[in-house]
């Protein structure tokens, strides 16, 4: 049964090495201290059907969201978003691959914007 699991675990792991991901989301950095300032890459598979990139930050007491359009399979392979004077909180940033009929693709990463000087 162990092998089975392992085998199974293996050539699933080996499947999302060697397949293309539509989107990868990237924050940097992704601790920071008040008010934070980081910036969210986003990088795209390049596709025809692609339209959009929607890059949301939400933590407990903050919300953005901003579309950033692509030009489908000419449209550069990157989209960058610079979040400034982010208060004291943890985040979850998601990346949004938007296409002709709805979501593609979504990536997820968290961010620590900590207080100066203490916890909070």
């Amino acid at each position: 049964m162990k092998t089975a699991l392992m085998l199974c675990c293996l050539t699933l792991c080996a499947k999302s090495l060697s397949s293309a991901q539509p989107l990868t989301v990237r924050v940097s950095p992704s601790m920071t201290f008040a008010p934070g300032f980081v910036r969210v890459e986003a990088r795209v598979e390049r596709d025809a059907g692609n339209r959009a990139v929607r890059i949301i930050a939400e933590s407990e007491d903050f919300y953005r969201s901003s579309d950033i359009p692509v030009d489908g399979e000419n449209g550069p392979n990157i989209a960058v978003l610079d979040l400034r004077q982010l208060p004291t909180g943890t985040y979850q940033v998601t990346a949004v691959l938007v296409g002709a009929n709805g979501e593609r693709a979504f990536a997820t990463r968290v961010l620590r914007v900590a207080p100066v000087g203490g916890t909070h």
